[in-house]
């Protein structure tokens, strides 16, 4: 079964404009009647690290929950504790960069500081009946000139697993994974590890997109994000084109396999207006 996690989060979290608190809501009701798996709506991060997110708090209690389960990003033991008291929330999302600088920039930790945060969060996620998505950030490469390989990402999803984590997605964070080193990561991880579950985060150029997703769904994959109409996607991305992957190229790209997503097509149609007076 395929699992589509739409994350409006990933596009509004740096959108040059503040998106109102009541668009937020209409726009988070509208996608939690689709049919996502999950929807990554929020975070619980400073205000004054990711002002338009800094509502999370007021949009959660207007939401109209339906099956698709909630996930809220947390970068510090503070806001997953504070995340992890709201019952609408199943899983906390922590970014966990396998670069040094990015990690410091995005969290304002090492990798190492990092790696104890990850591990108080999974303990307050098995004490609150949450579960933990660990996003493995620049899994593909970094623009810094931080040491990466595929076995560097390896390495640490390694760890993640020892450290009992049952999903963990690997992120392009700045778009420059390619067929190839995506396929070898998926080729060689999934059959490693069969309790967990290992996602795609690919940011995308719109000419580039097919080529990831192929490489990761022929490869074992069955956990996709995406945020509709590719909105958003890492500011430290060198080509301007590179977004978030699009939604609707997803579901277009599964629906040619046959698999049904269990979308509700009225609903996108209706969502993907919606993004158009939201994300402006």
């Amino acid at each position: 079964m395929i699992k589509l996690i739409e994350c409006p989060r990933d596009a509004m979290q740096g959108w040059e404009y503040f998106i109102s608190t009541e668009k937020k809501i209409n726009y988070l009701n509208t996608l939690l009647q689709v049919g996502f798996d999950t929807l990554d709506f929020g975070s619980f991060v400073s205000a004054k690290a990711i002002p338009q997110l800094a509502d999370t708090k007021d949009v959660l209690p207007k939401l109209q929950l339906t099956n698709t389960k909630l996930l809220a990003i947390v970068a510090n033991v503070r806001g997953a504790e504070e995340a992890a008291n709201y019952n609408e929330i199943s899983y906390l999302g922590f970014p966990f960069s396998i670069s040094e600088t990015f990690q410091q920039r995005n969290t304002n930790s090492s990798i190492e500081q990092s790696l104890h945060t990850v591990e108080a969060i999974q303990n307050i996620c098995l004490q609150k009946n949450k579960q933990l998505v660990i996003y493995i950030s620049m899994g593909f490469g970094n623009p810094y000139g931080d040491e990466y390989s595929p076995e560097i990402a390896a390495k640490w999803v390694q760890r993640m697993a020892q450290l009992g984590i049952k999903i963990i997605s690997l992120s392009d964070t700045i778009g420059i994974g390619n067929g190839e080193n995506i396929a070898y990561l998926f080729k060689h991880l999934i059959p490693l590890y069969p309790d967990v579950e290992i996602g795609a985060h690919l940011h995308t150029t719109p000419n580039s997109w097919k080529t990831k997703v192929e490489a990761a769904f022929n490869n074992g994959c069955k956990r996709f994000d995406g945020a509709l109409k590719g909105f958003g996607g890492c500011p430290m991305a060198s080509d301007k084109l590179t977004g978030n992957m699009p939604t609707e190229n997803l579901i277009s790209f599964f629906q040619q396999q046959k698999i049904d997503l269990k979308i509700n097509q009225e609903k996108l149609t209706t969502a993907m207006m919606q993004a158009d007076s939201v994300f402006v």
